[in-house]
């Protein structure tokens, strides 16, 4: 859907995506009451374990329940897929997980003794019977399965059942390009949208009462292929907070933000030692500029791509596209 945020240009096709290598796929399960699913976001390296890209987490406000972050803090790596979910499925992706990387190693001829999986997770028990957990094993290698360059947003995956300002949110994403001595980079945001009081929402004036506070949460993936360190990942991260603020946030109590990203910029190895090219710090405004827009339309994205829904309480969630075209 064509948005007009910011002044830096898209990328091709608008999607986290569009960094090179990387995929995303979504598995969506739609059973009885269970309104849930799972989304994977894929780094280029056909083994991650092997290939350690440069990573960095931001924790905005902890009300959350992810896995894998104080590893990626500690040594600014990422050695699996982004795994996002509900929060009640948290352990049970985390597994699959590691099945899904002890049978990668085995194929490389490598045994697998320690892994750190990245999951991420939304509340979205407004919509989904989440003490169900109906997403295991089968759903997240569904998901991997699926990764590719083109992919759904709105209400599928990890998206299918969140709530974003009062209405209908889910999956959403957006890119930026940057342009450094005659090379182009892309940053490249994906969201799973589940926060937000509807009186605060500034892209439009929503119904009253939708949703009170703003709590529930909203993960946000950054890739790029920009050559930065783990510390530059994380000072960009930190102005992801700048997207959700231009549409409203105040980061309430009850609701985990939480960013992480990574970049496919080559490391060379050479004996102990590892080199590569880094960002010069003055150059940062750029990235600063690109996550924060990507990020704003990734929101954005995520509404506006997710139709009405209804909660298990059957109290109507609208459509953010719907609400704009009738008025």
């Amino acid at each position: 859907m064509k948005l007009s945020i910011g002044r830096m240009p898209h990328g091709e096709r608008n999607l986290i995506t569009d960094v090179p290598g990387v995929r995303v796929g979504h598995a969506t399960i739609d059973q009885g009451d269970c309104h849930t699913g799972v989304t994977v976001v894929m780094p280029p390296p056909a083994n991650p374990y092997t290939n350690k890209l440069t990573a960095a987490s931001c924790v905005f406000n902890g009300f959350g329940k992810s896995q894998g972050l104080v590893q990626v803090d500690e040594l600014g790596t990422l050695e699996t897929p982004i795994a996002l979910t509900n929060t009640l499925n948290v352990g049970k992706v985390h597994d699959a997980l590691v099945s899904y990387m002890v049978d990668l190693c085995a194929k490389d001829g490598f045994r697998l003794t320690t892994v750190n999986p990245v999951v991420c997770e939304c509340n979205d028990s407004g919509i989904s019977d989440i003490a169900k957990r109906p997403v295991g094993e089968k759903e997240v290698l569904a998901a991997i399965n699926a990764a590719d360059v083109d992919f759904a947003q709105g209400a599928v995956g990890a998206g299918r059942g969140t709530i974003c300002y009062g209405m209908k949110g889910g999956i959403g994403s957006s890119s930026r390009l940057i342009e450094l001595d005659g090379e182009v980079f892309t940053v490249g945001v994906l969201v799973q949208s589940n926060y937000g009081a509807s009186a605060d929402f500034r892209a439009a004036t929503l119904p009253e009462g939708l949703a009170e506070c703003d709590k529930g949460s909203i993960i946000m993936i950054v890739a790029t292929d920009l050559p930065l360190s783990c510390r530059q990942l994380k000072r960009m991260l930190r102005r992801c907070s700048v997207g959700m603020a231009r549409l409203g946030s105040y980061i309430g109590h009850g609701s985990g933000e939480i960013a992480v990203g990574f970049t496919t910029a080559p490391r060379v190895k050479k004996g102990h030692f590892e080199s590569g090219r880094v960002l010069c710090e003055d150059d940062m405004n750029l990235p600063f500029r690109a996550v924060g827009e990507a990020t704003e339309e990734a929101i954005l994205q995520s509404m506006l791509h997710a139709g009405s829904d209804v909660k298990l309480n059957g109290q109507k969630v609208p459509s953010l596209k719907e609400y704009l075209s009738n008025m």
